[in-house]
């Protein structure tokens, strides 16, 4: 079977994805990022001698022969290059978040439904140790019927993290709505039990950012949002989006009729699975406290690959999905359900929690209703100044902090001793 000839837009991320695609042997035979050394820094460093290169989207996805692409540039501009990928019938992984308004997700839907390619979301978390092992319980029905699951991401960022991933003032991250990175907390609860998001309200958690908490602060102090949902089989998610408080860590908890299951944070990915005691299975007792063994004919890849081998499985998937012609497990449908309720979840905590509808755009009722729904938190790569604030509550921009952006990060840079890392 010949490999899939794909490309990848997007370096700064894409050198992860990049390494697991040539695990999963794909011929990368186009790579296109804007800044042209670190092209070739990769090229480089890729033993990819002559792989194309591109500083250009639109001359990237004209590379003859290229059959699929993964988009990982920023985090609020991925619909547009992936609407250019679909119309050319090019088979599409992409980052999250899929969309960041409500136009771009219907675009991106009806780009998808005319295409002939196949459109992923590159949701890594779906594929974690232990979220495969909470997969396999939930599938294996001895939880009853599933009535509620959590999810939560925190990862608190450290101010010298500041420096790498928040470069200058106007960056994504600064900007970023709690409730839109998403797709880590409820992207698997949605796996799991196989229940889509109908009905979404959302609570801020505030609390203002001080002198030592480096460049954070700047447009909002949001350090999460407490998110539910009602879903279309009447079970409850309540989860986070990109949280910043406590300790680092994801945890996931599913509950059922029967029993529940949850990964347990601080463990090294152990599984808590308890039953009523009246309704455990055979061989099981009340409270089951172990680390999972996954069973892959790839474990030796898995064991290379970021994010608990969560970065390899997604373009296996991927690439299995266009070989074998079917749907994804994460499609379309289900990356724009997932971004509907990032963007109304933020509308929902601007609002005191309203409660939001979240739209299926398989209708076109639907889709009609928000075509025209361009509201976003994030500045244009053209210029284009955000259309809706990206905080819960209003706040005052602090112009000094802007204005000496570039001051902050050389100090954090100089107490954290990271001037050797960055050279």
């Amino acid at each position: 079977m010949k490999p899939v000839k794909l490309g990848i837009f997007g370096l700064s991320r894409g050198i992860s994805l990049l390494r697991n695609a040539i695990l999963n042997k794909a011929d990368v035979v186009a790579l296109c990022d804007m800044n042209s050394k670190r092209l070739e820094d990769v090229k480089a460093n890729s033993g990819l001698d002559t792989v194309a290169t591109y500083t250009d989207f639109d001359s990237f996805i004209e590379h003859e022969g290229m059959e699929a692409v993964i988009i990982c540039n920023f985090f609020h501009e991925h619909a547009k290059y992936a609407i250019k990928a679909l119309e050319k019938n090019i088979h599409v992984l992409s980052e999250c978040l899929s969309n960041v308004t409500m136009a771009e997700g219907v675009a991106l839907v009806r780009a998808a439904e005319k295409s002939n390619a196949i459109y992923m979301l590159e949701e890594n978390y779906l594929f974690t140790s232990f979220n495969r092992e909470i997969k396999r319980i939930c599938d294996g029905g001895t939880l009853g019927r599933i009535l509620f699951a959590e999810g939560e991401y925190n990862h608190p960022f450290w101010p010298q993290e500041s420096v790498l991933y928040k470069p200058y003032a106007y960056h994504w991250r600064n900007m970023i709505p709690a409730t839109y990175y998403v797709t880590h907390s409820l992207a698997p609860l949605m796996l799991f039990t196989g229940a889509t998001p109908k009905r979404v309200t959302a609570m801020p958690v505030y609390a203002e950012y001080g002198k030592k908490d480096g460049t954070n602060g700047i447009f909002h102090h949001d350090r999460a949002a407490a998110i539910t949902t009602l879903n279309d089989d009447d079970s409850v998610f309540r989860f986070t989006g990109w949280a910043q408080f406590g300790g680092d860590g994801e945890h996931y908890r599913v509950c059922g009729t029967k029993g529940q299951i949850e990964n347990v944070m601080g463990t090294d990915g152990k599984i808590m699975l308890r039953y009523n005691r009246w309704q455990k299975p055979d061989g099981m007792e009340d409270t089951n406290f172990y680390k999972p063994i996954i069973e892959d004919e790839d474990k030796e890849f898995l064991e290379q690959a970021g994010h608990d081998g969560g970065d390899f499985i997604t373009i296996r998937e991927f690439i299995g999905s266009i070989r074998e012609n079917r749907r994804p497990i994460f499609d379309v449908y289900s990356a724009t359900a997932c971004a509907s309720v990032a963007i109304l979840a933020h509308r929902s905590q601007m609002g005191n929690g309203i409660p939001m509808d979240i739209p299926d755009f398989r209708l076109e009722d639907d889709k009609k209703k928000f075509e025209n729904d361009n509201l976003s938190p994030f500045y244009g790569s053209d210029g284009s100044e955000p259309t809706v604030r990206c905080s819960s509550r209003p706040v005052d921009i602090d112009f000094d902090k802007i204005d000496n952006y570039q001051k902050t990060l050389d100090e954090i840079t100089k107490e954290y001793g990271l001037i050797d890392i960055l050279q």
